[in-house]
């Protein structure tokens, strides 16, 4: 195959000009039918309890209210639930969490279908609930078992340590909060046929659970997704709950139904990012380099399993980061609570077990006096020091180049000097610096997700239609498959037109998630386009009496012997032969298996790197805080379009930056969300984002045989924005610099947190 063509100047997003122009359609866009039935659910005001009665009459008699569906009309399963069959789509005799949805309503509005679902008398016996980590662990409530990895011997190695460092904080969730909310649209078809729009990013997994709920074959449901307005995890396993009570009124109603969920309701129903409490102790010799590590991370699952246990066994997989523990136990405690499930976020996990690492380095250099990238440094994997803790080594480490070029080029040791001098003479502003590494393992480490498909048609016209299992919610993965079309035929991107994804073109589909959609989908993609490439070749040599070899793809034109063909004339000679241009394509991930049981295996296929250097200001009076600068070096292999990936990397900061700073989840003793809209709920605005912002990207290929040696983008910049966490313990740390320990900084990190530790610090 020819050097790629599609490494020139990147193209932009497909759906940039209709962004900006307001033309993008999005499953509220699509035109209101006659008939069209808007839908609410009525929500439980309790958190646990059990359903003595609940009296609908009301609601029945409501205006505009067509229809009001219980548990009791579902004619299939009442499971929505990824995994365990535990989440239902109407509570059925009790309700374990606050805001669960206990009735639907159906109306000739909107409106009037949410004023309607208020309207619900229930009649509960109410029961304790626990709300917090603290309530589940003492009630011995778990989602699942207690998990362990290890590797050596930790409690020998603490034991003979020369410095020991013990500690505990918290972490808080955090809100998906997409620009577009839940929203499923179902209409329906012949003979009990159902097709939905939906905003998700699991169009099978929601086909499968809507046919469930149905009681029909999966082939009666078609899920169909163009575009989201964002959904960073929150629609891989939510958006069920949505497009199942839209396809539920329709098949009951025979009449089309649109769920667009309210954006408070959204926040109540809806899981977040897991919150943890972390709990270490690390023994370390004279240079920081850790001898032996115990660390426990207890996370608030909710009320249900959802997909609990991949994404604590990823925040397990991570908290090594860049470094190697020779002597470690993680303990992960997944905790039932009853509060809403807590589901896939941007990380899946990583970000958690990754902020807990880093913490432990900043504790080990406020301890010993060191610069925390000293400690960073020495702790690095590296010749000798390369198994991780689940058992796999590390081959393509790139971490001490890329962390040794970034320091050079901030100008890292220079300012770092220059805060250090700024802090003695300032009495009530403190400055901070921190240089932190992201080491990301990219699979789905659910086996079996590690496939895709895709379907390429060529017509004879020389245009080219692509359809692939992944989904597009702004993060430019369906230009960057095109593109990778584009180049099997070295023709403009601008010929493949690029279509929604649809469960009745492409079955069976993995989420678009663990940063996997462009590695997996555009294999799958250029597969196809291969077939059909090496089925023209056969063809125009075959007629044109010349070697195979004697034909190619340019940009110029097929090149058949000594003819050049126009793209459309080649493609129009191999119609008229009667050769098929359509072909499916397919991709495994080769080389990835895991044990469970035992925690060990080779889950990824390989790490994406990168590094952040965060420059922070803190206002010891107030709290509050700036975010200077930043300057982020990362890892995108042979990027497959460095417009569409820087933007993708600053995204991903920023939302980082949010988690760990401004989101703050607030829950009362009854399990009530108290920060449920915007104005409850800080997410990170124009203003926060850093006064300079630098970003570059790594100039190396993938040593893994990736779609042009490229690596995925999705996630792993998120957690760069650690830089800025650790950045703040520093400026806190400078309140108090005779003491060394470290500032009990709990994240999110407002100001009140921070007046917080500051306090802490100063009292230690």
């Amino acid at each position: 195959m020819p050097d790629p063509v599609l490494h020139r100047p990147a193209n932009p997003h497909d759906s940039a000009h209709l962004h900006v122009s307001g033309q993008a359609r999005y499953v509220d866009d699509e035109p209101q039918v006659p008939g069209l039935l808007h839908l609410a659910f009525g929500l439980s005001t309790q958190a646990h309890a059990r359903l003595l009665a609940i009296d609908l009459s009301a609601v029945h008699a409501a205006p505009g209210v067509v229809a009001v569906y219980t548990a009791a009309d579902i004619p299939g399963a009442n499971d929505v639930s990824p995994i365990a069959h535990d989440d239902r789509l109407l509570a059925d005799g009790e309700v374990i969490w606050h805001g669960q949805p206990l009735f639907l309503v159906a109306a000739t509005s909107r409106d009037a279908a949410r004023k309607a679902a208020r309207l619900g008398q229930v009649t509960y016996d109410p029961l304790p609930p626990l709300v917090t980590v603290e309530d589940a662990r003492a009630a011995n409530s778990q989602v699942e078992p207690t998990q362990r990895m290890a590797q050596g011997d930790a409690a020998t190695a603490l034991a003979g340590a020369a410095n020991r460092v013990s500690g505990t904080f918290s972490m808080g969730g955090q809100d998906h909060f997409y620009l577009e909310g839940q929203v499923s649209l179902a209409r329906p078809g012949e003979d009990g046929q159902v097709h939905v729009l939906c905003s998700t990013q699991h169009p099978s997994e929601v086909q499968h659970l809507v046919a469930h709920v149905l009681g029909v074959s999966s082939a009666d449901v078609t899920v169909e997704v163009r575009r989201m307005g964002g959904a960073f995890g929150g629609k891989e396993s939510q958006a069920a709950l949505f497009a199942a009570a839209a396809a539920l009124v329709t098949a009951k109603t025979g009449r089309p139904a649109s769920f667009r969920c309210d954006r408070d309701d959204d926040m109540v129903i809806t899981g977040k990012r897991h919150d943890f409490d972390v709990g270490f102790d690390v023994g370390f010799d004279a240079q920081g380099r850790i001898e032996g590590l115990a660390l426990r991370l207890s996370a608030r699952c909710g009320a249900t399993l959802d997909l609990s246990p991949g994404i604590n066994d990823r925040a397990m997989f991570h908290s090594d980061n860049t470094y190697f523990l020779p002597n470690v136990e993680i303990v992960s405690e997944r905790l039932k609570t009853h509060t809403v499930s807590n589901t896939a976020f941007r990380g899946f996990g990583g970000p958690q077990g990754m902020l807990a690492i880093e913490r432990v380095m900043d504790g080990i250099a406020a301890h010993l006096g060191l610069d925390p990238l000293a400690v960073r440094m020495a702790n690095l994997y590296g010749p000798g020091r390369d198994v991780t803790p689940y058992g796999m080594t590390v081959s393509d480490n790139i971490a001490p180049e890329l962390i040794a070029r970034l320091r050079s080029d901030s100008r890292y040791n220079e300012r770092a000097k220059a805060i250090a001098a700024f802090n003695a003479t300032s009495p009530v502003l403190k400055r901070g610096i921190a240089l932190t590494p992201v080491k990301f393992g990219i699979s789905f480490t659910a086996i079996h997700l590690n496939q895709a498909g895709a379907l390429v048609h060529v017509y004879a016209d020389g245009s080219i239609q692509l359809n692939h299992g992944g989904t597009e919610m702004g993060q430019g993965l369906y230009i960057k498959i095109a593109q990778v079309v584009a180049d099997v035929f070295a023709v403009p991107v601008a010929m493949v037109r690029i279509t929604a994804t649809r469960t009745d073109k492409v079955p069976n589909t993995s989420a678009t998630a663990a940063s996997s959609g462009a590695d997996l989908n555009g294999m799958a993609a250029q597969d196809a386009a291969l077939k059909i490439r090496e089925r023209m070749v056969a063809f125009l040599a075959r007629t044109h009496g010349c070697a195979a070899d004697d034909v190619a793809f340019t940009p110029d034109g097929v090149r058949v012997g000594g003819e050049l063909l126009r793209f459309a004339d080649a493609c129009r000679k191999v119609w008229m032969g009667r050769v098929s241009l359509s072909a499916t394509g397919f991709y495994a991930t080769p080389d990835i298996h895991y044990d469970r049981a035992t925690h060990k295996g080779h889950p990824f296929y390989y790490f994406a790197y990168g590094a952040a250097v965060a420059e922070v200001v803190v206002d010891t009076l107030t709290g509050e805080h700036k975010v200077l600068a930043v300057d982020i070096l990362h890892d995108v292999g042979r990027s497959l379009n460095p417009a569409i990936d820087l933007g993708q990397i600053e995204g991903a900061f920023v939302q980082g930056q949010g988690w760990l700073t401004t989101e703050e989840l607030v829950f009362d003793g009854k399990g009530r969300l108290l920060t449920h809209s915007p104005a409850t709920y800080k997410i990170p605005t124009a203003s926060d984002r850093p006064k300079r912002l630098s970003i570059a990207l790594w100039d190396g290929a993938n040593r893994q045989p990736t779609i042009h040696r490229s690596k995925a983008v999705g996630e792993p910049p998120f957690m760069l924005a650690i830089s800025v966490f650790s950045a703040l313990t520093r400026a806190i740390a400078a309140t108090a610099p005779d003491k060394r320990a470290l500032p009990p900084l709990d994240a999110p990190a407002t100001p009140e947190a921070i007046l917080r530790a500051i306090a802490g610090h100063r009292s230690a």
